[in-house]
C-alpha cells in the first residue's frame, strides 16, 4: 500500500514539474500596453483663458465672444467655416449619382424626417448662431459658435428652438474664460441627444457614458482608460476624423478601430485572420443600449391623437421613455439590444429630397457591400424602423413643416394637420405635392461603434459558427463553417472521415496480420 501511495505522489510531482517546464506563458500584448500608456496621461491645458484681459468684459451677445476668440485665433474661423459641422453638407461622390451635395439640407431620415423648414429647432445642434431659415449666411464668421465645442465650464447650453443661440441663462463671460479641449459633454450635447432625447438615434452614444464603467464602455470608463471623444475623433484644422453614416456616402475620413489597434491586435493568428472580413465591433460590441433604452421604431402614422382637444404623451413607468407623443406618434424602445449584421464597404446611398420611391420599405440610407466585395466587412448595425409621410402620386417622401412658434403657420406640431404641413414643407424645398398623402415603411441603418465590451465579454466562436441561432444567420451570401451545410464540402468531409477510419482499420488489420506472420516465423525457427 505504501508503495502505491508513494508512486502516486512521485507521479503527481513529476507531472507538475513537467507541466511547469513545458508551460509557456502568453506573451504580453505590447501594442495594447503602449496604447494604455499613451492614454493614461491626460493633456494639461496650455493656457488659462481666465487671465486674458480680452475675456474680462461682460459679453452681451455670443457673437461678441466669437469676436474675442478670433482676435487671437485669427484663422481658426476659416477652418470651422470649411467643416462639415458648420456646413451640414459636403460635396462628394455618391453611388449611382456621381458628384453631388449631400447633408442635412437635403437628406431625409426616419426620425424627425428633415431639417428643411424646421431650421430654427434643428439648429440646436448646429455650431452657429441665427439659423432661422434657409437664408443662413454660412460665410459670416461672427456666427461661428466657438463655445459649444470648447466650453469646459459645463454651463453652456443651446436654447430650445432658438436658432442655435445659447440659452438665456448662460453666463457668457464665465464660459469664455473657461474654454479648452473639447470634453465628452461638448460632443454629447448633440450626439447623445440627437433625435429629441437621450440615446434616441445611435443606441451606442448616450449620457451614461459621461461617467461609466468598463462593462459599458472600455474606452470611456472612469475606472478604465477614461478617454474622451476627441482622443479618437481628433482633428486637423477643425476637420474631425470620422464621419456620421446617416449623411456621408463615401469611404473617406472614416474612423476604424485599426487606426489605434492595427489589423493584427490579438496575439492569435486565427483571430487576426478574421479582421480581414469582420469589423472589430462585430465581436467586441455584443450588445448596445446597455444602460438606457434606444428608440427602435417610430410610427408617424399614429401621431395626432388628442385628449380633450389637447396633445398628450404616454411614458413607460419602468424606463421613463416616452412611448407615445401626439406630435410624433408611437415608439418602441429597447435595452441590451443585439445588433443586426450587414456587409459594409464604407460607402452608402441616401434618400435625397425629390427621389422617387421604388422599393418598400424605403431604405433611407443603404449600407453598401457584399461577401464578394473584397473591401467589405461584417459590421454590427442598429436598424431603426418606422413609417413616415409619403406622396403616393409623386412617389416621393414628403418633407413636412413640423415646427413653428405659434399655431396657424401650417406646422404639424402646432396645427396637427398633415395636409397643411406637407404642402408648406414641400413648397419650402421647391418640390411638388399632389394633395394626397399616405404613410410608408422606412428603415435607417446606424453602424454600432461605441460601448465596446471588455475582451472577456466579446462574442465566442460558437455564437456565430453554429447551426442554430447564429448571430450571422441573416447573412447568407457566403459559406461559414459550423453554420452552413454544403453538399460538396459535406461529401468531401464524410469521405475523409471514412478514409481515416478505413486507414485505421486497415492499419490495425495489417498489424494483426504481421503479428500472426511473425509468430509463425518464430514457431518455424523453434521447430527447426
Amino acid at each position: 500500500m505504501k508503495k502505491v501511495v508513494f508512486s502516486v505522489i512521485v507521479f503527481t510531482i513529476g507531472l507538475l514539474v513537467l507541466l511547469h517546464v513545458l508551460y509557456e506563458p502568453p506573451l504580453p500584448n505590447l501594442g495594447e500596453l503602449k496604447l494604455k500608456q499613451e492614454y493614461a496621461t491626460k493633456p494639461d491645458p496650455d493656457v488659462d483663458h481666465s487671465l486674458f484681459p480680452e475675456l474680462q468684459e461682460e459679453f452681451e451677445t455670443p457673437q461678441e465672444v466669437t469676436e474675442a476668440c478670433i482676435e487671437c485665433h485669427n484663422q481658426r474661423h476659416k477652418e470651422v467655416i470649411a467643416s462639415s459641422h458648420w456646413n451640414w453638407e459636403r460635396i462628394s461622390y455618391v453611388e449611382g449619382r456621381g458628384i453631388a451635395s449631400l447633408g442635412k439640407s437635403n437628406v431625409l431620415n426616419n426620425y424627425c424626417i428633415g431639417a428643411s423648414s424646421n431650421e430654427q429647432a434643428c439648429a440646436a445642434c448646429h455650431i452657429g448662431f441665427g439659423m432661422t431659415d434657409d437664408h443662413f449666411d454660412f460665410e459670416n464668421a461672427r456666427n461661428v459658435d466657438c463655445m459649444v465645442c470648447h466650453d469646459n465650464s459645463e454651463e453652456y447650453i443651446k436654447g430650445a428652438s432658438m436658432a442655435g443661440y445659447p440659452d438665456r441663462s448662460v453666463n457668457l463671460t464665465n464660459v469664455a474664460q473657461n474654454v479648452g479641449r473639447p470634453q465628452r459633454m461638448n460632443c454629447g450635447a448633440c450626439h447623445f441627444y440627437s433625435g429629441g432625447g437621450n440615446n434616441v438615434k445611435h443606441g451606442d452614444l448616450e449620457e451614461a457614458q459621461l461617467s461609466t464603467t468598463r462593462d459599458v464602455d472600455v474606452h470611456m470608463a472612469a475606472n478604465g482608460m477614461n478617454m474622451t471623444c476627441v482622443d479618437c475623433h481628433s482633428a486637423d484644422d477643425h476637420q474631425m476624423l470620422g464621419k456620421l453614416y446617416s449623411v456621408s456616402s463615401s469611404d473617406e475620413n472614416r474612423l476604424t478601430c485599426d487606426h489605434c489597434h492595427t489589423n493584427t491586435p490579438h496575439m492569435d493568428r486565427m483571430l487576426d485572420l478574421h479582421t480581414a472580413r469582420v469589423a472589430c465591433q462585430t465581436c467586441h460590441i455584443p450588445t448596445y443600449a446597455k444602460v438606457n433604452p434606444t428608440k427602435m421604431e417610430w410610427r408617424w402614422s399614429e401621431a395626432g391623437k388628442l385628449k380633450d382637444g389637447q396633445p398628450y404623451h404616454v411614458t413607460d413607468t419602468t424606463t421613463g421613455a416616452e412611448t407615445y407623443l401626439s406630435i410624433k406618434g408611437s415608439f418602441v424602445w429597447k435595452t441590451n439590444v443585439e445588433p443586426e449584421y450587414f456587409w459594409f464597404n464604407g460607402h452608402a446611398t441616401h434618400y435625397i429630397l425629390g427621389d422617387k420611391v421604388d422599393t418598400i420599405p424605403v431604405q433611407v440610407n443603404k449600407l453598401l457591400g457584399s461577401a464578394s466585395d473584397r473591401n467589405a466587412k461584417i459590421y454590427p448595425v442598429k436598424v431603426h424602423r418606422g413609417d413616415q409621410i409619403y406622396d403616393p402620386e409623386t412617389k416621393m417622401l414628403i418633407q413636412p413643416k413640423l415646427w413653428a412658434p405659434e399655431k396657424g403657420d401650417s406646422a404639424y406640431w402646432k396645427d396637427f394637420n398633415w395636409d397643411l404641413a406637407a404642402e408648406a414643407g414641400m413648397k419650402r424645398v421647391g418640390l411638388p405635392y399632389s394633395g394626397n398623402y399616405e404613410f410608408v415603411n422606412t428603415e435607417m441603418y446606424w453602424p454600432v461603434n461605441h460601448m465596446v465590451a471588455p475582451k472577456e465579454d466579446a462574442l465566442t466562436c460558437e455564437e456565430c459558427h453554429t447551426r442554430d441561432n447564429s448571430r450571422l444567420a441573416g447573412l447568407n451570401d457566403f459559406y461559414m463553417p459550423g453554420r452552413d451545410a454544403h453538399a460538396g464540402l459535406d461529401l468531401i468531409g464524410k469521405l475523409l472521415i471514412i478514409a481515416a477510419l478505413a486507414g485505421v482499420v486497415l492499419h490495425g488489420l495489417g498489424r494483426i496480420a504481421a503479428s500472426i506472420k511473425n509468430k509463425e516465423v518464430e514457431t518455424e525457427e523453434i521447430n527447426t
